[in-house]
């Protein structure tokens, strides 16, 4: 079967109207059938007008010159092997060293710059550091790599690079967050036929879990922290108001504090969805409504923006401007803020100086679960999917804080 060319528009998972990515289609045989990225992003009637147009209108005929240019490069190149077809060869060619198909480098950066244009700049972020750990891990002692072919990341590999992981004192969560990102990208890569299943690493290979201890604080620390006295107006007061909001607010995440709008808050309660689950699930995302209270009332007037206006954030943290990108580094900055000086207020009262953002959400969960709440309750006002998340979740817990509310159980006074 002679090698064939063509391109297609990969529009399965975009919206219709739309821009989706134009990808070249190499035919090698009927079980083996290859696809690329080609960089451009067309909508179905763009692709339609100029590529699949015998006669295109004068306003598309320049786009179906450069896309034709493409297959014909393709068609150019596979003559040129006279019959006897050498598929990393025609790879180099058509796409340069760093730009093949069976390379996770370029598989990785081509999923990191579809997240950043589908406005995913914190899940992008994580995979391109996972590319970078992968990438130091392949160099060694010399510079970090610059390819990574598939068929080079054996279950050797993933066992040495876990070896490797734990001398440069990552924790085994690290390395777990690093690896399932590098999991997905072998299941793209396999799903779109850029390379074989039979190199997939992960049927043998486990990746290892981390034991993500949860820390929370107790009434004692919770009161300490919340009557300390301020300066009115001091960084620390505004980091403990903050942190006291999101532990109010169901152990609201600090990306979404960021991105509340006045809309979110009628007169009873605030409602919002989490950024985090936004882009990961199909169904349509639950509502978290937290009860509006006279504290957290009280700070969204002492730092809220102004006016009041429904699309306007409540908290003078983004603007409207910010791609996804700056958002992120933004909120990055703020969440270091809020742990900076909480920290430093920690320590001066004498408390676990570890505090942080964290904390809050973790502190919610064990303060609702003390005063009797059901665990499907705690999945409803943390914004899990399924219960047992949630039961996950209340695994990392300490177990003092276990043995705590084990002790009520037989305390009847």
């Amino acid at each position: 079967m002679a090698v064939k060319v063509n391109l297609y528009l990969d529009d399965r998972k975009i919206e219709t109207g739309e821009k989706a990515p134009v990808k070249l289609r190499l035919y090698i045989s009927r079980t083996d059938i290859r696809h690329y990225h080609t960089n451009r992003y067309l909508t179905f009637s763009q692709f339609e007008e100029s590529y699949l147009a015998t006669k295109p209108k004068k306003a598309f005929k320049e786009l179906k010159i450069e896309l034709d240019s493409i297959a014909v490069k393709a068609n150019n190149i596979i003559t040129k092997m006279d019959g006897v077809f050498i598929l990393a060869k025609f790879e180099k060619e058509m796409f340069g060293a760093h730009h093949s198909s069976t390379d996770a480098v370029a598989n990785y950066q081509g999923y990191i710059d579809e997240l950043i244009r589908n406005g995913r700049a914190g899940t992008a972020d994580s995979y391109r550091l996972s590319l970078k750990s992968l990438l130091a891990f392949a160099g060694k002692d010399k510079k970090p790599a610059t390819n990574l072919p598939f068929d080079s990341i054996t279950v050797d590999f993933l066992n040495k690079y876990e070896k490797w992981m734990a001398k440069e004192e990552k924790s085994k969560t690290t390395v777990g967050i690093y690896l399932r990102s590098l999991r997905a990208i072998f299941n793209k890569a396999i799903e779109e036929g850029n390379i074989v299943a039979d190199i997939y690493p992960f049927k043998k290979y486990k990746i290892p879990t981390g034991q993500n201890i949860k820390k929370a604080l107790d009434k004692l620390e919770l009161k300490t922290l919340y009557t300390a006295e301020l300066e009115r107006g001091s960084p620390k007061e505004k980091a403990r108001d903050f942190w006291f909001f999101s532990y109010q607010c169901n152990g609201m995440n600090f990306r979404d504090i960021a991105e509340l709008k006045y809309k979110d808050i009628n007169r009873k309660s605030i409602s919002f969805l989490r950024h985090k689950t936004l882009y990961t699930t199909k169904d349509k995302p639950k509502p978290i409504i937290v009860p509006l209270t006279e504290s957290i009332k009280a700070i969204i007037e002492r730092y809220g923006t102004k006016p009041v206006l429904p699309e306007n954030y409540v908290f003078p943290i983004l603007e409207k401007s910010m791609d996804e990108t700056k958002k992120l580094r933004v909120n990055q900055n703020f969440i270091r803020f809020v742990n900076q000086h909480i920290q430093k207020l920690a320590k001066d009262l004498e408390l676990d100086t570890d505090i942080s953002t964290y904390y809050a959400r973790h502190t919610f969960t064990t303060s609702a679960i003390r005063n009797g709440a059901k665990m499907e309750l705690i999945q409803e006002s943390l914004g899990h999917r399924s219960l047992n998340t949630t039961q996950n979740y209340w695994a990392g817990f300490e177990d003092d804080v276990k043995q705590e509310i084990a002790d009520k159980l037989m305390d009847f006074s």
